[in-house]
């Protein structure tokens, strides 16, 4: 353990306080939140300096970090999409930092697109993909340095030459592709010029027709709307859907067009469903649409909607226990009747039923490995034209759990049979054991979680590590730990928690934790740790939280200081008096609330983390983690947090340090820079909990 005292780089230090609806508000370092500054680069090197020294002396980074790139070298292969005799998919050797774009057809496998190819420097990612109805064209989005800003072009399959592109201003944008395969409606923001300040926002959705120039698109949606609302599109070669969301708030609005009763770039878009409150995926099948709505249903249920009159049944009531998660039909000639196959979480495990597609009739269940998380389902895919749908028997889909890498799996409707298709090159072994469990909240509310230990039970009490997100309604659902693996196999306790806030057991789980209910995330995490301490399973605690994972464990470590010895802050949002001038914050005022609202900046200052720090406090050990390319998240809020602890800290306070990456974001990144800091996070935290 790091036992010298260190000796922290001035901050560029003001009495900043501001008057904001009556409360004093004091922003001591907001200096810092000018990344570009003379001043702001030298604290930042300086920060450098002491992080590099720190690291020097943590006894278990080379074995963590061995172990970590050892479990991670697994290569991958993801579930395909089936047009007609191409599959494509993504696969990744063990050896490849980043998986490639491939594409099979009459028995042979070959490289479709390879970002490594694209840009050999290694700064670029393939963020998304979408084929085209006949499996001919596939179109490719590309970021570089993590910004997540992407580029699309669209490829050729037979060939791999670029048909069109690059088109900028896209961002993981859904496409719509047009029957005969000529265009697609897609999601692209407008010239940054029109909008100074605003550049990640003012979204449209566009008709762009292959091998033209972008800048003739047509505007088809999205002219008039709020700024800050993301779009998503979709069609079956008959209906086009469109659906609005302002931000990350659980509201969809719902519009479909007739393809077939106007021209293609002025199509008839009706409303189907505006200015209700619940979240709602829309996604047209052979003339009809299929609503996944949490509307009138916490869990979700499955609605069949007329896209003309709006007319709307229930084909999948809500579950009383399980969270509908995705669905998928399968209408092949082979089978007695089409069969519509469901996807749930059951407190955070995946399962998939099968039903009657027409009556929602319950006719079964796939079998699944174990007990883990379904990835999206894939049936078998066929021209536009097909009668009713793509004719499928078949369809594909990922599995994984802690242990377990993701693997394909292929199920068959006539056969009821789930068989594997392709499994990771490596799977590293290991006896590390997984076991979900109960406790109270703080307010008796039973909350679940996952606990990852060297034998499956509280045998002794073991430096244990928490981590938990609690936000936007996502789930903290079974996936590939390595982190945790390699820590419990060192004889640790790695614990996934599903705090209020998240989605895992539905809306009504996120609603309980949003807004001015977002104590009951930080409650939440609290009881865990107490809860673990009492059962035996816990020495001493550390935690762990990214983005919103991080504001979660910052306003623990600020609430609760004495009960921590260790915690993990990487991209998190911790100035809530002023998340919402950077990155993508004006998107998420509905899940926090806007300061620019009286009552609401009295939720804020409440938890807010930064502004919860008090000088003469015994804090935790902290190590905040950054990447100057993340486009949601902006590093300022580490930076302000970072020195206003190192400022603030009691003699007994563990280190405070800042580690700071380049050419990587928020999202997407290669194994090499993901094993570097997961092995930096394990090494710290056993540096401070005597691992």
């Amino acid at each position: 353990m790091l036992t010298y005292e260190l000796s922290y780089p001035p901050a560029p230090r003001a009495e900043l306080t501001e008057e904001l609806h009556g409360h004093l508000v004091a922003d001591p370092y907001r200096a810092l939140e000018e990344a570009g500054s003379p001043t702001t680069k030298a604290w930042s090197a300086a920060q450098d300096e002491l992080f590099r020294a720190a690291r020097a002396g943590w006894a278990g980074l080379g074995a963590f970090d061995a172990r970590v790139r050892q479990l991670l070298a697994t290569g991958m292969s993801t579930a395909p999409l089936v047009h007609g005799d191409r599959a494509f998919n993504l696969r990744q050797r063990p050896d490849q930092d980043q998986p490639a774009l491939y594409v099979a057809e009459g028995g042979r496998d070959r490289v479709l697109f390879d970002p490594a190819v694209f840009d050999p420097s290694g700064a670029s990612l393939l963020e998304e993909w979408s084929v085209a109805p006949a499996g001919d064209r596939v179109a490719v989005q590309t970021s570089s340095g993590g910004t997540e800003d992407s580029e699309l072009r669209v490829l050729c399959v037979a060939t791999g030459a670029v048909l069109d592109g690059p088109i900028d201003r896209v961002r993981r944008s859904t496409l719509a592709w047009l029957p005969d395969g000529s265009g697609f409606y897609y999601v692209r923001r407008l010239p940054p010029e029109l909008h100074p300040g605003e550049e990640r926002y003012h979204r449209r959705v566009w008709l762009h027709l292959v091998d033209t120039d972008p800048a003739e698109d047509t505007l088809v949606f999205g002219e008039g709307r709020p700024a800050e609302q993301h779009y998503a599109v979709a069609t079956d070669g008959r209906l086009l859907t469109v659906t609005a969301t302002a931000g990350a708030s659980p509201r969809t609005d719902v519009y479909a067009a007739v393809l077939a009763e106007g021209p293609l770039d002025r199509p008839a878009l009706r409303p189907v469903q505006e200015g209700v409150d619940a979240a709602t995926t829309a996604r047209p099948y052979g003339g009809v649409l299929h609503l996944a709505t949490c509307r009138d249903a916490p869990r979700g249920r499955l609605e069949l909607a007329d896209p003309v009159t709006g007319e709307r049944r229930v084909l999948l009531p809500e579950h009383p226990e399980a969270v509908l998660e995705d669905f998928a039909v399968l209408d092949g000639p082979e089978l007695p009747r089409p069969l519509l196959l469901a996807t749930y979480t059951r407190h955070a495990i995946s399962e998939i039923t099968v039903h009657c597609a027409r009556t929602g009739e319950p006719l079964g269940e796939v079998e699944l490995p174990g007990a883990g998380t379904v990835g999206p389902l894939r049936p078998r895919r066929g021209p536009f034209e097909a009668a009713g749908g793509s004719g499928a028997h078949e369809l594909w889909f990922a599995y994984a759990d802690h242990v377990t890498p993701s693997r394909a799996l292929h199920y068959d409707a006539r056969t009821g049979r789930t068989t594997p298709w392709a499994a990771p090159a490596g799977s590293p072994r290991t006896t590390v054991r997984v076991r979900q469990v109960v406790y109270p909240g703080l307010d008796g509310t039973p909350v679940r979680m996952f606990v990852i230990s060297p034998t499956g039970t509280p045998d002794r009490p073991r430096p244990t590590v928490i981590t938990g997100y609690g936000g936007f309604g996502a789930r903290m659902v079974p996936g590939y730990a390595a982190q945790a693996v390699a820590w419990a196999e060192a004889g640790g306790v790695y614990v996934f928690a599903c705090l209020r806030g998240g989605g895992e057991e539905g809306e009504g789980w996120h609603r309980a934790g949003r807004r001015e209910h977002k104590q009951r995330t930080f409650d939440d995490l609290h009881a865990a740790a107490d809860w673990l301490t009492a059962e035996g399973w816990a020495s001493g605690i550390g935690l762990v939280g990214s983005s919103n994972g991080g504001l979660t464990v910052g306003a623990a470590l600020t609430q609760r200081p004495e009960r921590y010895a260790a915690v993990v802050c990487v991209a998190p949002l911790l100035d809530m008096v002023r998340y919402e001038h950077s990155g993508l914050g004006p998107s998420w005022r509905d899940e926090y609330g806007s300061a620019a609202e009286p009552a609401e900046l009295a939720w804020l200052l409440a938890y807010s983390p930064y502004h919860a720090v008090r000088p003469g406090t015994v804090y935790p050990a902290v190590l905040f983690g950054v990447a100057d390319g993340d486009t949601r998240v902006d590093p300022l809020h580490a930076r302000k947090m970072c020195a206003a602890l190192q400022h603030a800290g009691a003699p007994g306070s563990g280190p405070v340090l800042l580690r700071q990456e380049t050419g990587v974001g928020h999202g997407l990144r290669g194994v090499d820079a993901t094993a570097a800091l997961l092995a930096d996070q394990l090494a710290f935290l056993a540096d401070r909990l005597g691992i």
